[in-house]
């Protein structure tokens, strides 16, 4: 890991700087909060690092949800890699464990959900099972997602046709109301320039979890 510079705040707090982006491990209070959801670990692993512009997190490891807070264009930002919450056979225990753990730790709740997808491997069950996991976070979860669409491991040329993604898929990203980008060719500025967007969008409010919902 390559460390443009370190420095000692008061109380202890040991922030380290990586390029743009300061990274420290905590509670986040404030910030824009993005939290990673989709149907693939490897490819919300590519994209959480992308974004922090370091290879922070490992394709091998389940993340734990712990808030990454970091600096860029001086916007500060607050980024939560989650485990793969997607899967059938998650129990409904362990599913609101995981929603009231991501509450707990982007108090007093996330700005934005980056939705990142594989479209060909996607399906009616994970768009059911995602679109479920979203509501459970609170009111209007759709308003603060935006669907990142992986490069698709095939070559054929089809894939990256809106027209030629599953029904299921298409119906998520109406529902987003049609706020999608391809990973194919994106630019680390144009990711987060949307991001932003869609905070300013919301006039900067969060989601809020209802109480008991989850």
């Amino acid at each position: 890991l390559c460390l443009a510079g370190s420095s000692l705040r008061e109380g202890g707090v040991l922030e380290l700087q990586v390029r743009t982006f300061w990274i420290k491990v905590h509670v986040c209070h404030n910030g824009l909060v993005v939290i990673l959801l989709g149907n693939s670990l490897s490819e919300r692993t590519a994209v959480a690092n992308f974004l922090l512009e370091v290879p922070l997190f490992s394709r091998e490891e389940e993340p734990d949800c712990m808030p990454i807070r970091g600096l860029f264009n001086d916007k500060e930002v607050v980024l939560i890699n989650t485990p793969d919450v997607l899967h059938p056979n998650m129990s409904e225990h362990k599913l609101t464990d995981f929603i009231e753990n991501c509450v707990r730790l982007c108090s007093p709740g996330p700005h934005v959900f980056l939705l990142v997808l594989q479209p060909e491997d996607f399906t009616e069950e994970h768009n059911l099972w995602l679109c479920r996991v979203l509501k459970l976070f609170g009111d209007r979860p759709f308003d603060h997602s935006l669907v990142l669409l992986s490069t698709p491991k095939t070559k054929a040329s089809h894939f990256m046709e809106k027209n030629k993604l599953h029904p299921s898929l298409k119906d998520l990203i109406k529902m987003c109301d049609y706020r999608f980008l391809w990973r194919k060719n994106l630019e680390h500025p144009q990711l987060f320039t949307r991001l932003v967007q869609i905070f300013k969008e919301n006039n900067g409010e969060h989601v809020r979890c209802k109480a008991g919902d989850c």
